[in-house]
């Protein structure tokens, strides 16, 4: 049987709350992108952001809950297979995105997907878009390790929440340094012409550093299949509340500005998919460190979705039952 196309894969990737969905949408609006099947990684106990991607259908596949490694990576190689498998049937994709938890390391991902003989009958790796957040990006450079490899991977970088910090003359450098082929460009800029269709991947391309870190992917995959484990601190951690009932949107309002007041710098990530009491319609939350965006009312709730609140939690040097009992007592209050 002669093969089909090679089919173009785009890793989205960029460390949490960076804007990833948002971008995915935005591109996921273009006609051109209409046959576009899309992976979603997620790190946590319940994943929210696939059903965020507002063009839910049977291309929309979650990913296993956590980090990108071996047991994930599995699960990707499967994934792809099975897409491979529908294409060849003739279900039309002309392009897939994989979205990236935010605290993926981006080399075992890019092992997988140069590597996995499955995958290389079908798939070709196009190109990595990494979105760098402009109010947080130059602390998050400083302290997360796996945030620095996401810029010096991309074959694109995609500064979001440039209305949010008018100076990012330091954090551009920053980024020069990292990435000196990559050249930033707004997200309001970031059409498909200007972010996908980069490659193939060249690693050659993106310097020592990008080389010497697949290597030593590739040699600590043959010899430990359990390496990934140990990639995030013990002080990192996920979990998600979930509530049956209808929220009381003032007392979960009132203590989230405490926390995020007091304790900001914790918060790496919030999300939420909340029924707030009184509200028809779902209403979506995103929280990064001391930075909050308006709440968003979403036309729907998901299709397959129960109608209940989950409210996703990144956190750092901060323990879940401070987050949980606060948050108890103030929606109690309310």
């Amino acid at each position: 049987m002669i093969p089909g196309p090679m089919i173009p894969v785009t890793l989205l990737t960029g460390f949490l709350g960076a804007g990833k969905t948002t971008l995915l949408n935005a591109l996921l609006k273009h006609p051109g992108l209409r046959d576009t099947a899309v992976l979603v990684n997620e790190f946590g106990e319940i994943g929210l952001d696939h059903l965020l991607v507002e063009r839910l259908d049977e291309e929309t596949v979650l990913l296993n809950a956590g980090c990108l490694c071996c047991t994930v990576r599995g699960d990707l190689v499967r994934a792809l297979t099975d897409l491979a498998a529908r294409i060849a049937a003739g279900q039309p994709v002309a392009r897939v995105v994989i979205e990236t938890t935010g605290l993926a390391d981006p080399a075992p991902i890019l092992h997988t997907l140069m590597t996995d003989p499955a995958i290389a009958r079908r798939f070709v790796l196009d190109g990595v878009v990494t979105l760098v957040d402009a109010v947080n990006g130059l602390a998050t450079l400083d302290s997360q390790p796996e945030a620095v490899k996401q810029a010096a991977v991309a074959d694109r970088i995609v500064l979001s929440k440039t209305d949010l910090a008018p100076d990012t003359t330091a954090l551009l450098a920053r980024l020069r340094a990292l990435n000196p082929a990559a050249v930033p460009i707004p997200a309001a800029g970031a059409t498909p012409e200007a972010v996908l269709a980069a490659g193939p991947f060249d690693p050659a391309a993106r310097g020592e550093d990008v080389v010497r870190w697949l290597a030593a992917e590739a040699h600590a995959h043959r010899h430990d299949h359990h390496h990934d484990a140990n990639r995030h601190s013990d002080r990192i951690h996920a979990f998600c509340l979930t509530w049956e009932q209808p929220v009381a949107w003032q007392g979960m309002a009132t203590f989230l500005e405490m926390l995020t007041a007091t304790r900001g710098a914790s918060l790496l990530r919030v999300k939420g998919l909340l029924d707030v009491a009184g509200e028809v319609l779902p209403l979506v939350l995103h929280g990064v460190q001391h930075v909050w965006h308006p709440p968003v009312r979403l036309a729907a709730w998901p299709a397959g979705t129960p109608r209940r609140s989950a409210l996703v939690f990144v956190l750092r040097d901060l323990d879940r039952a401070v987050v949980e009992q606060g948050l108890a007592a103030f929606m109690a209050a309310a």
